[in-house]
């Protein structure tokens, strides 16, 4: 007798895993994303042209669903966010991978859930036993990744790896203490345009020129990070957000750096080799217990450094 057909999934639980699926590929290719834009446009103008197209797109839906647009304190407030998020924690890194590898800068990324604790500290928050044991094991990974040789090969690389998500931990706390729209397309549309104006200033402040024609791939790579990485990863998260748990939307964060890996050494030829690939389990490790150290606290996803607004964090 053959066996009975098994019920299809309900709609919302295929939402669900489709939404987490696209949150952790997209945003953990990303990282190559950046490396084959960077083949053809320099590294600001990068940021630039994907988050004022980002931005001005998440504006004009916020227009049309009728979420009330930011006032005047609401877009000083999206400046130093924007500047915090996408200037700095988005332009350093792209500025990174013209000499780091893509897979390592995703592995330095994910230490922003350790900074947003120790800036948490800075702000008056007494951390846990568990996240200050978390903060250390992940500065040990650190460590482990600079016996590895990766990180003494560009130090320039290393030290903007290592100050972007800093700079996201700031802005994540910093975002919970501005003015800022209650709607979520809003509020992440004008942290975008925000960040997307300095990153165009920065890009001018530079000189960055656009050397030759640049080619279709590296187009495409940029179209790629504002429609996907950006738009597409925004929705597919806030979605999470709003229909799981914060702990299971951001766990994403321990995915990511394994695509991001996996693609860079498979597409374009990077080593990560058994010292690196140890010091990321570390700082992987470290983040996944400093999530649980807090995993009964409210507000989760901004214990792991990852509220809403930094939707389109994964570079």
């Amino acid at each position: 007798m053959a066996p009975l057909p098994s019920p299809p999934l309900a709609p919302r639980r295929v939402l669900l895993i489709a939404a987490y699926a696209a949150v952790c590929v997209i945003w953990g290719s990303t990282y190559y994303g950046i490396r084959v834009a960077l083949e053809g446009f320099p590294p600001f103008l990068i940021g630039a042209m994907r988050f004022l197209a980002a931005g001005a797109v998440l504006l004009a839906i916020a227009r049309v669903r009728g979420e009330a647009l930011p006032r005047a304190r609401e877009w000083g407030a999206a400046l130093v966010t924007g500047t915090l998020f996408f200037a700095l924690g988005n332009g350093l890194v792209n500025l990174a991978e013209q000499s780091v590898s893509s897979g390592l800068a995703s592995v330095l990324v994910a230490t922003m859930p350790l900074w947003a604790t120790a800036w948490a500290r800075v702000f008056g928050d007494r951390p846990t036993a568990g996240e200050v044991l978390g903060v250390g094991l992940g500065l040990v990974g650190v460590a482990i990744l600079e016996l590895g040789g990766d990180l003494r090969a560009s130090p320039r690389g290393a030290l903007f790896l290592l100050l972007a998500p800093m700079c996201w931990a700031l802005g994540s706390l910093a975002s919970k203490r501005l003015p800022a729209p209650r709607a979520t397309f809003a509020r992440t549309g004008a942290q975008m345009l925000a960040g997307g104006l300095v990153l165009l200033l920065l890009s001018l402040g530079a000189g960055e020129r656009v050397a030759a024609a640049p080619s279709a791939s590296a187009i495409l790579a940029v179209a790629y990070l504002a429609v996907l990485g950006s738009l597409v990863g925004f929705t597919a998260f806030s979605y999470l957000l709003a229909h799981t748990r914060p702990a299971v939307a951001t766990s994403y964060a321990y995915v990511n750096p394994v695509i991001a890996v996996a693609l860079g050494v498979a597409l374009a030829g990077e080593h990560f080799g058994l010292t690196s690939a140890v010091g990321a389990v570390v700082i992987l490790g470290a983040v996944c217990l400093v999530a649980r150290a807090r995993s009964g606290a409210a507000g989760q996803a901004a214990a792991v450094g990852v509220p809403a607004a930094l939707a389109s964090r994964a570079t």
